[in-house]
């Protein structure tokens, strides 16, 4: 989409204005230039897109809101990027400004590799600076959606993602309504998101960011614009939110009056889990590690009374149906050690066999969890490629080892793809993929209701 194809549409059709808050981040990055000629842009303004992607505009709005963002700078030179980077300490997330699906998203160590991420840069400018945030460990993502008619606000749920943050949102699979943030950090949330789409006068839908570091919630960014959630928020919370922005967007043309003060709060009795579909059995020698950078194609929707139900549901959904018997593979990093031995009981109260390598091993003996050692690639033989390609293995969980490992284990990922094998690699996915598990074994097939039976049983309070 470009600014000449917009514009020749425009003069062929000649609309009172254009909505650009429907297509993702692209029309928002035309709405200047449109504005520039001549184009009436309905809703949010360009001057309110603009503060929300200027990090500087942005904070001193939040600090005057007292609403707390992760420390951060905009740098445009290696050396102002470095002293940012030593200012708010590493680890720090580096990002350019105006971009689609997190391209270009690092999560940044060191100053040599801040240098290198900086001379690989393209485009750089005063006008798009390379922005940089503290990198919030161990955190809890989260987001909310909200439609807003410039005075009022109105919140329908908070999205959980399961993934914690460092993971790219769209690629993020993610609870609707949240299951495990408290009742005080969800109220915080939804006042952060009113009192910031009225602040920058937002009309229309908005889509809010943020982490949850012990205990405290940070803003990450604000997005005058639907998301790539709203139809799944739509759906799960049995509210029509594009009709309701174009009404509230169109109301100086019609002159009808908002509805937002009508919307009450709804209490969802059921669970939504969004989880993103990849391409990555189109390109099988690519490494299917999550990061910072989107790298998700679609997404589908569970819904079921339960969180871990819904997530078998979304799974299933996405391609990669979960097993309820056989062989799980575990082979994890240093930093996920930790949290091995309380996943390996779970597959193994389901009745799975457990396979695991090295440390992992022997961590998971140490508990008295029956399992058996498998050698990985350099090991020797017979080794996990040749179990995968034997057809032995039906679940894999593998976090990455990283770069700083002298043995790479993306070979693993890589033949899990090709055999079609479902694979995890983050903790959380693979502890919801056990808890799902745990609860179709004991539920059967799970329970199918059409979505307008499922919105029967939403209350208003």
């Amino acid at each position: 989409m470009t600014l000449e194809d917009v514009l020749s549409i425009y003069k062929k059709e000649q609309p009172v204005g254009v909505i650009a808050q429907f297509g993702g981040q692209t029309p928002l990055n035309l709405a200047g230039e449109l504005q520039k000629n001549g184009v009436k842009i309905l809703g949010t303004p360009p001057e309110v897109i603009d503060l929300a992607e200027d990090r500087d505009q942005f904070r001193s709005m939040m600090d005057k809101l007292g609403i707390p963002m992760p420390e951060s700078g905009m740098a445009t030179t290696v050396e102002e990027a470095i002293a940012i980077a030593n200012r708010i300490h590493y680890p720090v997330m580096v990002r350019p400004s105006y971009v689609l699906g997190g391209r270009g998203m690092e999560v940044v160590y060191d100053d040599q590799s801040m240098a290198d991420y900086m001379a690989a840069a393209v485009g750089v400018s005063p006008d798009r600076p390379i922005l940089i945030d503290r990198f919030l460990h161990h955190a809890l993502e989260c987001e909310a959606d909200a439609i807003s008619d410039g005075l009022h606000a109105y919140v329908p749920a908070v999205m959980e993602h399961i993934e914690l943050a460092g993971i790219h949102s769209g690629d993020s699979a993610c609870l609707i309504p949240s299951q495990n943030i408290s009742p005080e950090n969800l109220a915080t949330i939804k006042d952060y998101t009113r009192k910031i789409a009225e602040e920058m006068h937002v009309v229309g839908l908005m889509n809010m960011q943020y982490a949850i570091e012990d205990g405290k919630v940070f803003v990450l960014e604000a997005n005058p614009r639907a998301s790539r959630t709203v139809p799944l928020v739509s759906k799960v919370c049995g509210i029509r939110m594009v009709p309701l922005a174009t009404d509230i967007i169109t109301s100086e043309l019609t002159g009808r009056p908002s509805p937002v003060e009508d919307l009450k709060e709804r209490k969802i009795p059921y669970v939504g889990v969004k989880e993103a579909v990849f391409p990555f059995n189109m390109f099988q020698e690519v490494d299917p590690v999550l990061g910072p950078e989107m790298r998700s194609t679609g997404e589908v929707l569970g819904l079921a009374q339960t969180s871990g139900e819904a997530f078998y549901k979304a799974e299933e959904g996405a391609g990669a149906k979960l097993p309820l018997e056989g062989t799980v593979l575990l082979s994890v990093n240093e930093l996920d050690k930790p949290e091995v031995p309380t996943l390996a009981k779970s597959f193994y109260e389901d009745g799975f066999q457990l396979l695991a390598t090295g440390k992992t091993f022997e961590l998971i003996q140490a508990q008295g969890i029956p399992v058996k050692r498998i050698n990985k690639l350099y090991e020797g033989r017979p080794n996990i490629l040749d179990a995968i390609t034997n057809g032995e293995i039906q679940l894999i969980v593998n976090s990455p080892v990283g770069k700083k490992s002298i043995h790479d284990d993306s070979y693993l990922r890589k033949n899990a793809i090709k055999a079609r094998i479902p694979y995890m690699t983050t903790m959380a996915a693979a502890f919801a993929s056990a808890q799902g598990i745990k609860q179709m074994k004991q539920k059967g097939d799970g329970e199918l209701r059409s979505l307008q039976e499922w919105h029967r049983l939403i209350e208003e309070e």
